[in-house]
């Protein structure tokens, strides 16, 4: 490996280098599309219809190729659909689209190794493609450890050898929860395991001088899933690997819930320069995933060109290293820092102030008959008001933010607190007694205002960033000032305009540019938050409606698992194997248990996607066969083959009789 495109690698952490750049990987042949190396990170996708239905899966994989997907994958769990991909590749060259095909392999090695015959590339799941899968807990002595691996071998290594005569590439692709019994008894159901799970299906190919493969680590817990992707790099490079990496969130959902999930796994990835295409899972129709990946890699794209134009100025490194460690924070007054979940800040200084009713945006509605607030699980923490006062009487739990030199003004400052830059922080004769929040970025902290800064138990930072790699940034001020042994409460704070989601080679779709706002603000949010770092967050884009922002920062803070404030839905894409609509069913689901705040619920259209990938959930609805419903605790099997006129019913049965539900306000 090329030492001049390593990156930093400790303690299972991958960092990337202060200025932005990929992990050289090598290349790989998918047909005339090759991936990894220095070609562009390619998008992906992958198609609904039942692969039996030639006409039907041709024709959708035309409108996700007109969507920008570089590859499609068609799922083939027999020989039959496996034999089937023929006629679609045929169908398609007829009508002029030469696109790379994967088969998405499921239990079947026979169904790989003719699809291997006919497809560009192949995914197997090493959990479940030679492996065994039928949660028992084993041991193993080291012979017989060994002995399971042998098999592993002789099952494997035909499809192998079948690829390197055919050309076809294979994708191993791990999935977090669908390990195999083995696996999980030598590691658990960890990181690890999905790591050691594809190393050892990378291995044999290496001993049959294959090389054309590709890697992936998915989780629907984009904490898990970072974990993974960061440690396998490290495994890799440690055994003179660099495979290309295929990211993608399992199961993220639909909406703005899968699209922050999906942007947090995958963004803080690509923030890493890791990844070599890229596949977002929402469900929704395949074609609505590719622009949403487009506006996840363009802006790497476009980074990487800036910087070879313009190259980034230095980032401050005071510890003189780039290692990030969890950021624990003194609590300041049992507000904000500590043991506390993140606190989210909204400015409402551009808003009418003479109106309640634009709380009811943010969380507070208005009762004008009794004249009081009612707040929800998503009502926000701190309103900023900068220099402008609202001419109406404010919630007793709201507290309010307003620039120091208007706060100085108030006669009432009940619930209201100052917000200083640092030089007026340090020449302030008044300050707050409860808490005092100071605008400060990486680069401050090299100054004379910082020297100056006089630390005291109740200041809270507000970092902020207009560095090219700002999230990078970021985490090395969290770096910065553990090494110098500060632990005051930081407000993570991020700024955008309009600017920053047009392009020239963006392809739009209609919700940008919403979309982009939540796929960016997920990835640099999440990023920090997914690794431990930041007591708050406060998203600042003029353009986009308060509402918009308040639902934006809740749902970051959800998916990174660090406030729970709603039910969360973990809803694999329809694929040729589903048996039920999931977009119509997931609604119906969220309909009725969207107040269950903290439960997760998966929805998995078959199977195969069932209670592997939904690990993670506290209940599983999942399609049995036609008409049929399985339901989950857990791993567990509740209630099997029941209809599905009466399956959500049953669903919400069992969530009573564990004590769970609560009936709506």
């Amino acid at each position: 490996m090329d030492a001049t495109n390593s990156i930093l690698l400790q303690g299972g952490y991958c960092n990337s280098k202060t200025t932005y750049s990929r992990f050289l990987t090598r290349e790989v042949t998918i047909g005339n599309v090759p991936m990894g190396a220095h070609h562009p990170i390619r998008i992906q996708s992958m198609t609904t219809i039942d692969t039996m239905d030639t006409l039907g899966s041709i024709e959708q994989t035309i409108r996700m190729v007109d969507a920008g997907c570089e590859y499609v994958r068609i799922t083939a769990p027999s020989i039959k659909e496996a034999e089937n991909l023929a006629n679609i590749k045929k169908g398609l060259l007829a009508r002029g689209y030469d696109v790379p095909l994967v088969a998405d392999i499921h239990f079947t090695p026979n169904a790989a190794e003719v699809a291997a015959r006919i497809v560009e590339k192949v995914r197997i799941n090493p959990g479940n493609y030679a492996d065994k899968k039928k949660f028992d807990q084993l041991a193993y002595t080291e012979a017989s450890y060994q002995a399971e691996l042998d098999r592993i071998y002789s099952k494997f290594s035909p499809l192998v050898k079948i690829c390197k005569e055919y050309g076809t590439a294979i994708r191993i692709g791990t999935n977090h929860g669908s390990l195999s019994d083995r696996i999980m008894s030598q590691y658990g159901d960890t990181p690890e395991g999905m790591v050691e799970s594809a190393l050892e299906f990378i291995r044999i190919c290496e001993d049959l001088n294959y090389y054309n493969l590709v890697v992936s680590m998915k989780s629907s817990n984009p904490q898990v899933m970072v974990q993974a992707y960061r440690l396998l790099v490290e495994k890799m490079f440690a055994e003179n690997m660099n495979y290309p990496l295929h990211l993608g969130v399992t199961e993220a959902g639909d909406g703005e819930d899968g699209r922050i999930k999906s942007a947090v796994g995958i963004g803080t990835l690509l923030e890493d320069g890791l990844g070599d295409t890229v596949r977002v899972s929402l469900t929704e129709e395949p074609e609505f995933e590719a622009p949403v990946a487009i506006a996840l890699v363009n802006r790497y794209s476009k980074r990487a060109n800036q910087l070879e134009q313009n190259p980034a100025r230095e980032i401050l490194n005071l510890s003189g290293n780039t290692e990030t460690k969890p950021f624990d924070s003194t609590e300041v007054n049992a507000f904000v820092g500590g043991s506390l979940v993140p606190r989210i800040i909204v400015d409402l200084s551009r808003q009418n102030l003479k109106d309640a009713s634009i709380l009811t945006h943010v969380g507070y509605r208005y009762d004008v008959l009794n004249d009081k607030y009612h707040m929800g699980d998503q009502s926000i923490d701190f309103a900023f008001f900068g220099d402008e006062l609202p001419s109406f009487t404010l919630p007793g739990n709201l507290k309010v933010l307003y620039n120091y030199s208007t706060w100085l003004t108030l006669a009432n400052k009940t619930n209201a607190h100052p917000v200083y830059t640092l030089k007026e922080y340090n020449q302030s004769e008044v300050k707050d007694s409860f808490i005092n929040l100071v605008h400060i970025s990486n680069e401050d902290l090299s100054t004379s205002d910082f020297e100056e800064l006089l630390v005291n138990d109740n200041l809270v930072f507000i970092l902020e960033t207009t560095h090219e790699h700002g999230m990078a940034e970021q985490r090395q001020f969290f770096n910065n000032i553990q090494s110098i042994g500060l632990t005051n409460p930081v407000i993570i704070k991020r700024s955008y305009f309009p600017q920053d989601f047009s392009g020239p080679n963006d392809i739009m779709n209609p919700e940008e540019p919403i979309s982009k706002i939540q796929l960016y603000t997920a990835t640099d949010f999440g990023a920090l938050l997914i690794d431990g770092l930041g007591d708050g967050i406060w998203i600042d884009t003029p353009a986009t409606p308060i509402e918009n922002i308040a639902s934006l920062s809740f749902g970051i803070l959800q998916a990174t698992r660090s406030r729970i404030s709603k039910t969360e839905y973990i809803s694999c894409p329809s694929c040729g194997r589903t048996l039920f609509d999931l977009q119509e069913t997931t609604q119906m689901i969220r309909s009725r248990t969207n107040h269950l705040k903290g439960l997760k619920i998966a929805i998995m259209g078959c199977i195969v996607n069932g209670p592997g990938e939904m690990a993670d959930a506290d209940y599983g609805y999942v399609g049995a066969g036609p008409d049929k419903i399985t339901l989950y605790r857990g791993k567990e099997v509740v209630k099997r083959n029941v209809t599905s006129a009466k399956a959500l019913d049953e669903l919400i049965g069992i969530i009573q009789d564990d004590g769970l539900w609560i009936d709506e306000e």
